[in-house]
């Protein structure tokens, strides 16, 4: 059991990794063999070579674990952590985020480097504007 959130969304990641930097990342693996709620989207592309066929592996964001909801308690802590991992890099983007209960709506935005939680404000409008 546990509290399920829903995340959607991508960080991009400029300039794209190459295989060298993440081929033993933790960041590389799928739900069932990961513990980070995060993971990267890998491109392949199969290249004609003098020796034969290459396949090129870069990966250009990093995407929720899962397209179904998920227990995203350390989300926030995984995304810095992939952050940390590539230095060189830069990351934009974000990640939104519903939990069941209604109005648990946050997200996951980079700032200079930082991954942060964002929560929004709910602003009643004045009384006098509704007659």
């Amino acid at each position: 059991m546990g509290y399920n959130t829903s995340v959607d969304g991508e960080i991009s990641i400029t300039p794209p990794l190459a295989w060298s930097e993440f081929k033993d990342s933790p960041f590389a693996k799928t739900r069932t063999d990961s513990k980070h709620e995060v993971r990267l989207r890998i491109i392949e592309e199969t290249v004609d070579t003098d020796e034969g066929q290459l396949t090129r592996r870069t990966a250009d964001a990093l995407l929720p674990i899962s397209g179904d909801a998920f227990k995203a308690y350390h989300l926030v802590e995984h995304v810095q952590q992939a952050i940390d991992a590539f230095p060189g890099h830069e990351f934009a983007g974000r990640f939104e985020c519903e939990g069941e209960n209604a109005g648990d709506l946050w997200r996951v935005v980079i700032r200079v480097g930082v991954a942060v939680k964002v929560e929004p404000r709910i602003v009643w409008p004045d009384d006098d504007a509704q007659s």
